[in-house]
């Protein structure tokens, strides 16, 4: 028995029946989307007319559907929105009684319910002065009583947004961009909201009531198909949740996945990128004709009043300036020239984009479909022209994406660039990262033009910036699968031999430069010989530097800082001085700085810790405020449980620390400061919020944790207890392994943990509990992954030998679990 048929024999029973009949439909499996949604609303329809009906209404009333459920699409979850329409001509008493008949079921079954009681007057009215009450009218559809009243209410709703379409739509425009501007971009959220979002639900409404204005329209292809995505999706949400949601929790995507019968929550995400994107493309192009509409309507009556009051056609001339071969600008777009042969031309699709993103202008939807649809493919390898065009699109900085989005739109970056299709949509997990991986890279391009200066080849900067995470459409290390694909890409874009290699060791080794300087212990000369040996040139590193800059500043706010692009600098001037043929000084020699010999007599002196704490911050930048954090010096005679008491403390201060340097200083005897070895420990840190403590504070609790007064362990588990999680979400396993560095003054272990108060903490116990010394520490956190990396040798200094170098991380990854 279908539910159809259940609720045939079921709709004279009340709610009960109603409820059983939308249960069954619910559930089943054979029935999705679009005839699911419509047989939901039928089944609905039936049950209010028969509310209706059962109430005796009286003459001149209708029961009305408006907004999602008016255009008969109802998610599981979904709001009954309800006008009850009268004409004014029955008591009033009667229909407020005749509202509570229809309302309350409504409400004893739990289903949410958007409800108003009006004239056609007062609708009118209220729509006047509500877009949104105007926006639902649009889609009023009767379902029970007089039809008449409701068909006249909708030839007059229709009528006035058709007549009030020059002040409505600039209301509506600004709606939506403000919406877009708190909700963010759906084809770029890791957890969006399917309705709210730029490019969701609501926008797709919107390019409905433009349409209904008659002033414009958006383009239909794919449009339907994207918005029943969107709708497909929000029903799974529902029907796994339970709840009338549209906000695609992390948590929720691979159950929605499996109700849709998707391979997993990647696929879904894609899916739902997809339809985004081509919803806010529609959206881009839509309005841009309104704007245009309007602006022509509004330059007649000032054309008229110049000729003098003259009758005529009242259109402003158009001017068609020429902006490239077979390009030209006419009324604020950048259209193909009469002359232009597509056919004939196949740089012409890269000479439009490239002469439109010079301009700053958006390149007119028609240009673009017959360009995808008529012209000839590139020779491969490209000629010259078309790898010079490429380079000047992708140089034109923020202006480039719109083009980019337009081409993409219509498949033509995919016809140049094979390998895009792999990347286009793809989500990233990483809540550091704000863009898909194929919006990453052009943001990369775009942050890239604005460093072509500080490099000598400009188009292999611009070329790597785009083809950098390219590798990420492929299993595995999305650097040596990316090498490959630049490889070729580059070959297919006309690069000779020396640039094709130049770009993809450029793709090859995007992270090295970052992931050296924040994780590995500069002062080892192996570690900035390793650099070199990767790099290869002077003119490489130059490109990576910017390259680097360019990557993370286009990842998101969480991935750069000031802290780090001094980092990466100081390494950038150590590799290009091996690269020049320097030595690198060699850190065993290297003798104590005056401060370290100074605190070191004084611990000595005193057999207590003394701190020296640099309040004044350190920047990169003039311009830029953001520290990189303050230095903090302690020396302390050597004894064991030093690492984690500093750590410990520090963290209790609320001090992220960034960078840590530890070493056993020997004073000379004539120094008279007694004997024994000092520990210099030379650390980075930084506030999490508020001012740095006082140094007298520091010191005061070091000295505590030291002698056992201060129970740290204690301490630090009652702030881990209330340290915010995100519920639901488990975070990985910790995993600890030994680093292939080619260091000869310590063992690399690296610690890549979820990051919480006291990390540092739980690793120097462990550490100590093993006995090596920790020789420095490098600290680096993105969003909530830390990656630490320690130089750890045996007591006398020796490096640890393999076993005992793996027995150590799987001691410390079984700790940190």
């Amino acid at each position: 028995m279908t539910s159809l048929e259940v609720s045939e024999e079921t709709e004279d029973s009340g709610p009960g029946g109603y409820a059983a009949a939308r249960l069954l439909l619910l559930h089943e499996k054979e029935r999705s989307g679009p005839p699911r949604r419509a047989a939901l609303a039928r089944l609905t329809d039936d049950w209010l007319a028969g509310l209706f009906a059962a109430a005796a209404p009286p003459h001149g009333v209708a029961l009305v559907a408006v907004g999602g459920y008016g255009r008969a699409e109802l998610s599981p979850r979904s709001d009954l929105d309800l006008l009850l329409l009268h004409d004014g001509t029955a008591d009033k008493a009667a229909i407020a009684a005749l509202a509570d008949r229809i309302w309350y079921p409504v409400w004893d079954l739990g289903l949410a319910l958007d409800h108003s009681v009006r004239t056609a007057a007062e609708a009118r009215a209220t729509a006047a002065d509500d877009l949104k009450v105007h926006l639902g009218l649009l889609d009023a559809r009767p379902l029970a009583g007089d039809h008449g009243l409701v068909a006249a209410l909708r030839t007059t709703v229709l009528a006035d947004w058709r007549n009030q379409a020059p002040v409505r739509l600039p209301e509506l425009d600004a709606l939506c961009r403000e919406r877009a501007e708190r909700m963010g971009e759906l084809q770029f959220l890791l957890e969006p909201d399917l309705k709210e979002a730029r490019g969701g639900l609501r926008d797709a409404q919107a390019l409905r009531a433009v349409a209904a204005s008659w002033l414009a329209d958006a383009p239909r292809e794919g449009l339907d198909s994207a918005r029943r995505r969107l709708l497909d999706a929000r029903d799974a949400l529902h029907l796994t949740t339970g709840r009338a949601t549209d906000r695609l929790a992390l948590q929720e995507q691979d159950a929605v996945a499996a109700e849709l019968g998707l391979l997993d929550a990647d696929t879904l995400l894609r899916e739902v990128y997809e339809a985004a994107r081509t919803i806010s493309y529609a959206t881009d192009v839509t309005w841009r004709e309104v704007n245009r509409v309007l602006k022509a309507r509004s330059a007649r009556p000032r054309l008229r009043a110049l000729l003098g009051g003259r009758t005529g056609t009242g259109k402003p001339p158009v001017e068609r300036t020429p902006l490239a071969e077979g390009v030209v600008e006419m009324d604020g777009e950048v259209v193909l020239a009469r002359t232009a042969r597509p056919e004939r031309d196949p740089v012409l699709p890269l000479r439009a984009a490239a002469a439109a993103a010079q301009s700053a202008l958006p390149i007119s939807l028609h240009a673009v479909r017959r360009l995808a649809a008529t012209a000839t493919p590139l020779p491969v390898p490209w000629p010259a022209e078309a790898r010079e065009e490429l380079v000047t699109l992708l140089g034109a900085g923020e202006a480039t994406v719109p083009v980019w989005e337009a081409l993409e739109a219509e498949g033509i970056v995919t016809r140049l660039l094979p390998d895009w299709e792999r990347v286009r949509c793809r989500p990233q997990r990483n809540p550091v990262h704000t863009w898909t991986v194929d919006r990453h890279l052009v943001e990369t391009a775009v942050r890239a033009s604005s460093l072509t200066r500080r490099v000598g080849r400009p188009d292999l900067l611009l070329v790597a910036a785009l083809l950098h995470d390219i590798g990420k459409g492929w299993p595995g290390d999305h650097s040596v699968a990316g090498e490959t694909i630049a490889r070729d890409l580059a070959t297919r874009i006309g690069f000779d031999r020396t640039d094709v290699a130049t770009i993809a060791t450029a793709v090859r080794h995007h992270l090295l430069l970052v992931e050296t300087a924040t994780r590995r212990d500069l002062d080892d000369p192996a570690t900035v010989r390793a650099v070199a040996t990767a790099v290869g040139t002077v003119g490489t590193l130059e490109l990576l530097h910017a390259l680097t800059e360019a990557d993370a500043l286009a990842t998101g706010p969480a991935a750069w800082s000031a802290w780090r692009a001094s980092l990466v600098a100081d390494l950038v001037k150590r590799v290009a001085g091996v690269l020049a043929g320097e030595t690198p000084p060699d850190p065993e020699a290297a003798a104590p700085s005056a401060e370290q010999e100074r605190l070191a007599i004084e611990a000595l002196r005193t057999g207590e810790p003394v701190l020296a704490l640099h309040t004044e911050p350190v920047v990169a930048e003039p311009e830029e405020p953001e520290p990189v954090g303050v230095e903090l010096v302690i020396a302390l005679p050597d004894q064991p449980g030093v690492l984690p008491a500093v750590a410990g403390v520090l963290a209790l201060h609320r001090l992220t620390v960034r960078a840590a340097d530890l070493r056993a200083v020997e004073l000379p005897l004539d120094l008279g400061a007694g004997s024994g070895p000092v520990l210099v420990l030379d650390w980075r840190v930084a506030a999490e919020y508020g001012s740095l403590p006082e140094a007298a504070r520091l010191r005061a609790d070091l000295v505590r944790a030291l002698d056992g007064s201060l129970d740290i362990r204690a301490r630090l588990a009652e702030r881990e207890a209330a340290y915010p999680r995100r519920r639901g979400l488990t975070a990985p396993p910790p995993r600890v392994t030994v680093a292939a560095a080619d260091s000869r003054l310590a063992t690399v272990i690296e610690v890549r943990a979820q990051d919480a108060p006291g990390l540092l903490h739980r690793i120097g116990r462990a550490l100590e509990g093993a006995a090596v010394r920790v020789r420095s520490a490098h600290v680096s956190t993105l969003g909530a992954n830390a990656v630490d990396t320690l130089y750890v040798t045996r007591p006398d200094g020796s490096l640890l030998p393999d076993e005992e170098a793996i027995d150590l991380a799987r001691a410390l990854e079984s700790a940190l679990r």
